[in-house]
């Protein structure tokens, strides 16, 4: 077929994100800036106790602390342009920007599952095997873990970006979604996107189903330990331990994984853009909450950091009172 004449790369994209009235318009942007400043909010209050409060420099902790800043890049590479359009009605978003919506998205996409995974084996470590647990997840395996699966992320997303940025498209620029959505600018194109589907292929045991298998193995064994157990009291403190870390598995894998299993409808391009918004919004603003404030060391960690900046201020003022 000939598309001589109707393929182009195009300098910009046209984003169809809500077809909502003026007035609910404003009411979406007011959620929108308050779902991305409780987030990012929410997870540097983390990411600043976990580096100020020794009790807080623990396995457990520096992978929540990545978690946090792996959630602030998300909502940040998404949410102020979502934000900007529908403020402002102007609907347009460079074909750089789309890439790099496309490099961040399949990175913290990639993140979110190998990080999960890393946490899944930190509690089968303090669960099933505790009195090696220091000796197994010491600071250099962390590292390295943390390591792996930032670089593995990084080469995989900037794979797909590169791919997708030599596509050429048809004369249709719009993109009925929230974001620049890989799957919904591939539908545009005019090109051979076999090289991508390889790649998919490729990709999908080592970043999803492989991440996903050992979530599901560490559990079987974390539960046939919590079973063995003879007091339930010992049992609600080992399962507490790890209800966080399940709710996380919960909320982000089985969004994630609704995002691209559930079948189509009339309705299914609406559904798609509310799945994405709470997997990448909603999602980072509960798990400050879900997986770390609610915890007592935490919050313990977070009254005294509190309670010695007001000292300290405190303390600054009397000074200057009397000089």
């Amino acid at each position: 077929m000939d598309y001589g004449r109707n393929i182009t790369v195009p300098r910009d994209f046209y984003l169809i994100a809500f077809s909502n009235s003026e007035e609910d318009q404003h009411i979406v942007f007011l959620g929108l800036l308050l779902m991305y400043l409780l987030t990012v909010l929410g997870n540097l209050l983390i990411i600043v106790l976990v580096c100020l409060v020794p009790q807080l420099h623990t396995p457990m902790y520096f992978f929540l602390c990545n978690l946090a800043a792996q959630d602030i890049i998300s909502v940040s590479a998404f949410l102020p342009k979502l934000m900007a359009i529908t403020i402002t009605g102007d609907t347009r978003a460079s074909f750089p920007g789309c890439i790099t919506q496309i490099f961040l998205f399949a990175f913290c996409a990639c993140g979110d599952f190998l990080l999960l995974a890393i946490m899944a084996y930190d509690r089968y470590v303090a669960i099933c095997i505790p009195l090696r647990y220091h000796l197994i997840m010491n600071p250099r395996l962390c590292i390295l873990l943390m390591t792996t699966s930032w670089i593995l992320c990084a080469t995989s997303a900037m794979c797909y970006s590169l791919f997708i940025s030599q596509l050429s498209f048809c004369r249709l620029f719009d993109i009925n979604h929230i974001f620049c959505e890989p799957v919904s600018m591939l539908k545009l194109s005019c090109s051979d996107t076999t090289h991508i589907q390889i790649l998919i292929i490729i990709e999908l045991p080592l970043i999803a189903i492989f991440p996903f298998g050992l979530i599901l193995t560490s559990y079987v064994y974390i539960i046939y330990t919590i079973l063995k157990m003879r007091t339930t009291a010992a049992r609600l403190k080992i399962f507490s331990s790890c209800s966080s870390h399940l709710t996380a598995v919960l909320l982000f894998g089985g969004t994630g994984i609704g995002l691209y299993t559930k079948p189509e409808s009339n309705d299914s391009q609406d559904i798609d853009k509310m799945l994405f918004l709470i997997y990448l919004g909603f999602v980072p603003m509960l798990n400050p909450l879900v997986y770390s404030l609610r915890n007592r060391q935490v919050q313990s960690a977070a009254k005294n950091i509190f309670t010695k900046y007001i000292s300290y201020w405190q303390c600054k003022l009397r000074v200057i009172h009397y000089t």
